[in-house]
C-alpha cells in the first residue's frame, strides 16, 4: 500500500494547499515517527504497579 503525501491527503479532502506546506510536511513526518515509536515500544518495560499503603511511609 502506497503512503499518500501530505499534499495528496490535503487535496483528497478538498483543502487548498497552504504556502507553508514544507512545515506541515516536516511536522507530519515527526508525528508519524513518534507513532511508529509507540507501535514498536516494549510495553512490558513501562508496566508499573502503584500501591497505596496508609501510613506506609513509616513501614520499613
Amino acid at each position: 500500500m502506497k503512503k499518500l503525501s501530505v499534499r495528496e491527503l490535503l487535496e483528497n479532502q478538498g483543502i487548498k494547499i497552504p504556502p507553508h506546506l514544507d512545515e506541515i510536511e516536516r511536522r507530519w513526518e515527526g508525528i508519524q515517527s513518534l507513532k511508529q515509536e509507540i507501535n514498536d515500544a516494549n510495553l512490558d518495560d513501562a508496566d508499573l504497579a502503584i500501591r497505596n499503603i496508609p501510613g506506609g511511609d513509616h513501614v520499613e
